[in-house]
Formats: structure tokens, C-alpha cells, sequence
């Protein structure tokens, strides 16, 4: 991910029963502090820590605005974006590290 540009994320729990949407000029940090569990808050209570998808935007605004988005998607809609990609649901971190 370049240094300068936004993504936008989704994050599951090990049993898929919860999601995470979220937005951060930092992914490989964001995601980081959720899987160390570094703030008290949603992720940390259900946790969720797996990241499943991204999006990579050029500015805030755009990731922004998908991140409402999606959001705002049904919880099977928001399955069948993940699927799209990431069909088995694994862990990207590993991969976006590197």
C-alpha cells in the first residue's frame, strides 16, 4: 500500500459472526493495533482480527465515503463483497505486510 493513499477494511472474528468496517491512512498499523488489541472498543470486545478485505483509495474523501457505504450494506451484501475476493475468508495481514 502506498504511503500516501487511504483504505478502507473489513475485519471478521475467527467464527464470522462479526464484522468490522473502518477507514485508515495506515492498514498495516491499523490492523496491527486491532489484533494486538492496543484500544478498548468494539474490536477488542468481540474480537475481531482477522482482516478479510481492502480497498485502497488516493484521498480521504473517497475512502471515506465507501467506507459509509459499505457500511450501510446489508450483512450479506458486505459477505458477498469479501467473497469476491477473498472466497476463503483468510487473514490478509500477513500478506500486506511484506
Amino acid at each position: 500500500m502506498d504511503e500516501k493513499s487511504f483504505a478502507v477494511y473489513i475485519m471478521m472474528n475467527k467464527m464470522r459472526t462479526v464484522n468490522y468496517v473502518g477507514v485508515t491512512s495506515d492498514l498495516v498499523g491499523r490492523v496491527w493495533q486491532h489484533k494486538n488489541k492496543i484500544y478498548d472498543g468494539f474490536t477488542k470486545r468481540y474480537n475481531v482480527n482477522r482482516l478479510v478485505y481492502y480497498e485502497c483509495f488516493e484521498t480521504a474523501e473517497s475512502a471515506i465515503f465507501r467506507e459509509k457505504e459499505i457500511k450501510g450494506w446489508s450483512r450479506a451484501k458486505k459477505l458477498k463483497l469479501i467473497e469476491s475476493t477473498n472466497p476463503y475468508f483468510k487473514d490478509l495481514y500477513e500478506g500486506i505486510i511484506q
